[in-house]
């Protein structure tokens, strides 16, 4: 018996083949899991959804209505719900001097306000109990420049996990986050054009390899799985132990 299997999983971020949220989809899938895969935009997740048998739904997680519909749709097509994973993010750059309110808002939208609106909705689907799983970021552990409007939001994100934990155990919904370290991804893939960049990460990383969207997605299964029966509440580095030292400064990414 596979280890999901009669479970129905939302998965939210998971557009591009080469995503967090795609490569989750395929582990998923080889463990039972009935999926339901969604992203802003429906052409984009539809490839993926066709590839591992699940269904695609469009849904920005700025908007409340159709992240409640999301998990209407999960209910409706497969009778029940039982994990969701929210992999959507956004990405902005600038110092605490030069910062912007549209940068802020749109980090708080994104990455606070929509995460929140997912575990409401999510939540209230989950009739038997289930996992609820959302993302971190190395960043929310270290403390890197320029980063202030994405780190401070994806902090704030770890410490709802553990209040949304603590308000849902009685419900038998497990709340938690995966932390992952600088990964090649959909998101990443154009930083990876300046040649110096994976050295100086490798430099900081205790066990000298970056992380891949595989380990952030075995993590994933890991929490969505009864494996995982008496774990809430927590962030789970994937980082490769890059969390124990720092990101590289600017001028080491050029050298």
């Amino acid at each position: 018996m596979a280890r999901l299997d009669g479970k129905t999983i939302i998965i939210l971020g998971a557009s591009d083949g080469r995503s967090m949220g795609a490569a989750t989809a395929r582990v998923l899938a080889r463990e039972g899991a009935n999926l339901v895969l969604a992203a802003r935009r429906k052409a984009g997740v539809e490839a993926v959804a066709n590839e591992v048998g699940g269904i695609a739904v469009a849904c920005d997680i700025t908007d409340e209505a159709q992240i409640e519909a999301l998990a209407a749709a999960a209910v409706e097509r497969y009778g029940r719900l039982d994990g969701a994973i929210n992999y959507a993010g956004a990405d902005t750059q600038a110092s605490i001097l030069d910062v912007t309110v549209e940068q802020l808002r749109l980090m708080c939208d994104v990455h606070f306000i929509g995460t929140a609106l997912f575990f409401k909705h999510m939540a209230r689907r989950m009739e038997h109990g289930g996992s609820l799983v959302t993302t971190s970021s190395l960043t929310a552990a270290v403390a890197p420049p320029g980063l202030s409007a994405y780190a401070g939001t994806k902090r704030g994100v770890d410490h709802m996990v553990r209040v949304a934990a603590n308000e849902l155990g009685e419900r038998g919904i497990r709340v938690n986050s995966v932390i992952p370290g600088f990964t090649r991804s959909a998101m990443t893939e154009d930083y990876f054009a300046l040649p110096t960049l994976e050295g100086a990460f490798l430099r900081e990383i205790p066990l000298g390899r970056l992380s891949t969207v595989d380990d952030v997605a075995n993590a994933a299964l890991w929490l969505l799985s009864d494996e995982s029966a008496s774990t809430t509440g927590q962030a789970i580095d994937c980082t490769a132990g890059q969390s124990l030292r720092r990101t590289p400064t600017n001028e080491e990414l050029m050298r």
